[in-house]
C-alpha cells in the first residue's frame, strides 16, 4: 500500500437536510492510485500480476481499427516517451531556462512520433488493475480473494477499451509467471496505466439525482431547502443547487470499489445481468482522473497540502496516466448473485 490520504469532509451532511438520502447510503472504497513500484504481492494499478505460470495468457482476438489511433506504438515507445517528458520536467523544474528537449532526447522523441508499422494479428491484454481483499473491500466470491482486470489496448464497439476479470484464490498461484507478453502495439498512450499503489480509504456515496425519486430532486432543486447552509459553502451553486449535490455530495470521483453507479453525461441505462436477469452493481470505477473542476472539495487533504508530482503534461488528479476516450471514466459492474456471470462496461 502506498500513503495515506484523506478525503475531506463533505462541506455540510446532506442527510440533515434530506432525511429520506439516509437509508441511500452506500460505502465506497476510494483507492487513491499514486505512482509507486507495485510487486505480483501489491493491490496495484498496472503492475505485475500474479498469474499462474500454467496458465494461458489472454488475448483479443478480435478485429482492431488501425484507423482509430493517431499514431501507432509500442508500450516500450510510450515508456520511453514518458522517460523523456519526466526527465524535461525535472531539469526545468532546476532550472527553468533549461532546454525543452536535449539533442538525444529530441532524436529520441522523432524517432516515437514515427510510429510503428500496423499488427494485425491477436493482441496481448494488458494488466489495468490487481485488487487483494485483504486491503480493499469489493465484491469477491467466497472461493477468491484477488480480482484481476486487464483490457485490449484498442477501443471496441462502445469506444472504450475491453476488459476482463479473472477472480483467483491468491494461496493457489504457487508458481508465478515472470515475462507476459505485451503487444506490439496499442491505440493509444492513455490505455497503458503507468504502474501505482493503491491507499484506499472508505467513503460514504449517496445515489446520482437521476437515480433518486421525482419527489427527491425536486427538493434538491428547490432552494428553501437550502436556506440553513452558510452561502459561502454553495455561492458558485446558487443558481443550482442540484449541480452542488452532483458533483460535491453523491458520488466520489476517482477511482474507487463499490459505492453509486457515476452517471453522466448519460441517464441511467438497464444493468441487468445477461445471465440471470439480477441488476449489477459497481464494482470497480477505472477514471481518467482522481477529480476534475466540478469536483475540487473531493481532493485528498495530502493532495492540498503536498502535491504528489505527476508526468508532465499529465492533467492534475490523473496519476495513472490512463485516459479514457477523452478524460471518461470506465465503470465495471458485477452480478451480486455470482460475480462470474459476465460484467458490464459503462463508459460515462
Amino acid at each position: 500500500m502506498n500513503a495515506i490520504f484523506t478525503t475531506p469532509p463533505r462541506p455540510f451532511d446532506v442527510t440533515a437536510l434530506f432525511p429520506r438520502l439516509a437509508p441511500l447510503a452506500r460505502t465506497a472504497t476510494r483507492l487513491h492510485p499514486r505512482p509507486g513500484s507495485p510487486t505480483v504481492h501489491d493491490s496495484s494499478v498496472g503492475g505485475p500480476l500474479l498469474w499462474p505460470a500454467d496458465e494461458p495468457w489472454p488475448y483479443c482476438e478480435e478485429p482492431h481499427d488501425r484507423r482509430a489511433a493517431l499514431r501507432i506504438n509500442s508500450p516500450d515507445d510510450i515508456r520511453l516517451q514518458r522517460h523523456v517528458l519526466a526527465a524535461a520536467a525535472e531539469r526545468r523544474h532546476l532550472d527553468p531556462e533549461a532546454p525543452q528537449r536535449t539533442r538525444e532526447e529530441q532524436e529520441t522523441w522523432d524517432l516515437i512520433a514515427a510510429g510503428r508499422p500496423w499488427f494485425d494479428g491477436p493482441i496481448p491484454l494488458v494488466p489495468v488493475a490487481q485488487l487483494y481483499s485483504r486491503d480493499i473491500h469489493f465484491p469477491c466470491p467466497s472461493d477468491a480473494d484477488l480480482l484481476q482486470v486487464l483490457w485490449c489496448p484498442f477501443d471496441h464497439e462502445m469506444a472504450h477499451p475491453k476488459t476482463a476479470l479473472f477472480w483467483r484464490s491468491s494461496a493457489t498461484v504457487t508458481d508465478v509467471l515472470e515475462t507476459p507478453p505485451e503487444p506490439p502495439i496499442v491505440q493509444d498512450g492513455g490505455y497503458l496505466p503507468e504502474p501505482c499503489l493503491f491507499s484506499p480509504e472508505q467513503v460514504t456515496d449517496y445515489p446520482n439525482p437521476s437515480e433518486l425519486s421525482e419527489e427527491l430532486r425536486d427538493q434538491l432543486d428547490d432552494m428553501s431547502h437550502w436556506e440553513t447552509i452558510d452561502p459561502a459553502r454553495y455561492s458558485m451553486y446558487a443558481d443550482d443547487p442540484g449541480e452542488l449535490y452532483l458533483n460535491n455530495l453523491s458520488t466520489a470521483p476517482g477511482w474507487k470499489t463499490g459505492g453509486w453507479t457515476r452517471w453522466s453525461p448519460t441517464d441511467p441505462v438497464d444493468r441487468s445481468c445477461p445471465e440471470c436477469g439480477t441488476e449489477e452493481v459497481p464494482l470497480l470505477t477505472i477514471a481518467s482522473s482522481e477529480w476534475d473542476g466540478g469536483s475540487a472539495t473531493w481532493i485528498a487533504e495530502e493532495d492540498r497540502t503536498t502535491p504528489a508530482p505527476h508526468h508532465l503534461g499529465a492533467k492534475d488528479g490523473n496519476f495513472t496516466l490512463i485516459d479514457i476516450t477523452g478524460g471518461n471514466n470506465l465503470q465495471l459492474h458485477v452480478c451480486p448473485s455470482s460475480p462470474y456471470h459476465p460484467h458490464f462496461e459503462l463508459l460515462q
